[in-house]
C-alpha cells in the first residue's frame, strides 16, 4: 500500500543552521511521543500513515516519517526534514509519496495547519466508510470536535501528485477533522499536542459510537444548543488540557521507550 517517493527534480539544499535550534529538537521528541504512542494504542497501519509538523522557525519546511518504518520504530533523529518540494533536508531517507503529496500541500496551503497527523485508525475510519455523517454527537467525547469536522465525500484512490494533495488540502476550510471517505481522517491544529489530544479523542469517540451502533438500538444525540454548550465549555483551558496529556504521553515514554527521544 505505501509507495516510494520518486528522486526530487532539483538537489536538497542544506539549511543546517536553522535545524539545531531548541525549539527544532523538542518538535523531533513531541512529534516522535506521538508516533510511539499511536503505535501503542493501535492508530496506525503498518508502514503507512503519516504524522506531520512545520519545522519551528521554518515555514518552508516539515518534518514527517521516512517511508519503510512503523510508528513504532520511530526516534526524534529518525524524523526527516523535507520542503515542499520533495527534496530531503535533514535525515537519511525519503518520505512515502502520499505523505509527501498529502502533508507538503496541506502544510503549503493551510498556514495554520501546523501539524497535520492522517491515519487509518480503525473506530473512525470505520465510521468513514459509512453513508452519512460519521460521527453523531451522541457522547459527550464526540462533543469536543461539535463544529470542527467536515467530511470529504470526493474519495480519489491513492495522493499520488499535487493535485490530489491541492484537493484534500483544499477539503479542509475551516474544520480541525477531516472524515476522508473511504479511506481514513486528517486531524490539523496549531501544536503537537493540540493535534495529538485530538487524534486520541477522536478515536475515542468513534470507538464509542461503533460500540453503541453495534447494539442495534437507535443512537440518541444531544439536542443542538446542549451540544454547542458543552464543546464551549470544553474549549476552556483545552490547549492546556493538551499539553499536559502530551507531557503524561512522554512520561509514561520515558518509563517504558525511552529511546524515542534519542
Amino acid at each position: 500500500m505505501a509507495h516510494v517517493l520518486g528522486t526530487p527534480t532539483a538537489p536538497a539544499i542544506l539549511r543546517n543552521s536553522d535545524l539545531d535550534a531548541e525549539a527544532v529538537q523538542q518538535a523531533r521528541i513531541d512529534l516522535a511521543a506521538c508516533f510511539r504512542m499511536a503505535a501503542k494504542l493501535g492508530l496506525h497501519e503498518g508502514i503507512c500513515n503519516h504524522l506531520s509538523f512545520v519545522v519551528p522557525g521554518r515555514d518552508d519546511l516539515f518534518l514527517v516519517n521516512p517511508y519503510g518504518w512503523g510508528f513504532h520504530e520511530i526516534t526524534a533523529s529518525r524524523l526527516l526534514v523535507c520542503d515542499f518540494h520533495g527534496n530531503v533536508v535533514a535525515g537519511e531517507g525519503v518520505p512515502e509519496a502520499t505523505a509527501f503529496f498529502i502533508h507538503a500541500r496541506v502544510h503549503k496551503n493551510v498556514p495554520r495547519a501546523r501539524a497535520a497527523f492522517h491515519t487509518h485508525m480503525p473506530n473512525a475510519t470505520a465510521l468513514a466508510m459509512l453513508e452519512g455523517p460519521p460521527l453523531v454527537w451522541a457522547g459527550q467525547t464526540a462533543l469536543k470536535f461539535y463544529g470542527r469536522t467536515m467530511v470529504d465525500e470526493q474519495y480519489a484512490g491513492l495522493a499520488l501528485d499535487e493535485a490530489e494533495g491541492d484537493r484534500i488540502a483544499a477539503s479542509i476550510g475551516d474544520a480541525d477533522i477531516v472524515f476522508m471517505k473511504n479511506h481514513g481522517i486528517m486531524v490539523v491544529g496549531g501544536s503537537i499536542a493540540e493535534a495529538w489530544d485530538d487524534l486520541y479523542y477522536l478515536e475515542r469517540a468513534c470507538e464509542a459510537q461503533r460500540l453503541a451502533m453495534s447494539t442495534g438500538r437507535k443512537l440518541m444525540p444531544v439536542p443542538p444548543e446542549m451540544a454547542r454548550r458543552t464543546y464551549e465549555q470544553m474549549r476552556i483551558g483545552d490547549r492546556e488540557s493538551a499539553r499536559l496529556h502530551l507531557e503524561s504521553v512522554k512520561r509514561t515514554l520515558a518509563a517504558e521507550a525511552p529511546d524515542f527521544a534519542t
